[in-house]
């Protein structure tokens, strides 16, 4: 390797750190986030690229699509850019806490309705079964 100033990583070395396959490395290279240098064959990632692998892997754990993370991701390291970044950023993050506070009042909803249903489930069951069989796995129930 050339006497470089700062670290550089294998395609290995980030999948590692990152726990994601060097496939999914490589795809978002295809996608034109990453961009590293070459040795040949050999993949050389920088710091920029860490960082963008960071950004990416850390909007998906948030929800954001590739593309959401990607509007994002390609603003870091540009001059004067950070504050469109973050500001970017604050209203991604508040667009989908809001999508989850809906997706959770829709889900408690839901369960809500899973035991009026089961509930209802129940009493029929136990207004059709003879009282002392009311366990259907009573072995012992007589016919």
């Amino acid at each position: 390797m050339g006497l470089s100033m700062s670290k550089t990583y294998s395609i290995s070395d980030l999948a590692a750190e990152f726990d994601v396959t060097t496939r999914t490395i490589r795809f978002y290279e295809e996608k034109g986030l990453l961009k590293p240098a070459r040795e040949g064959n050999r993949r050389i990632y920088g710091p920029v690229d860490r960082t963008r692998l960071r950004l990416i892997l850390r909007g998906k754990r948030l929800g954001f699509s590739l593309n959401e993370s990607a509007e994002i991701v390609l603003m870091y390291g540009s001059a004067g850019n950070n504050r469109r970044q973050l500001e970017k950023l604050i209203a991604g993050i508040r667009e989908k806490r809001t999508e989850l506070k809906r997706q959770q009042n829709d889900l408690k909803v839901m369960l809500q309705d899973l035991r009026d249903a089961e509930d209802k489930c129940l009493a029929s069951l136990a207004e059709s079964a003879k009282p002392e069989g009311r366990d259907s796995n009573n072995g012992d129930r007589q016919g």
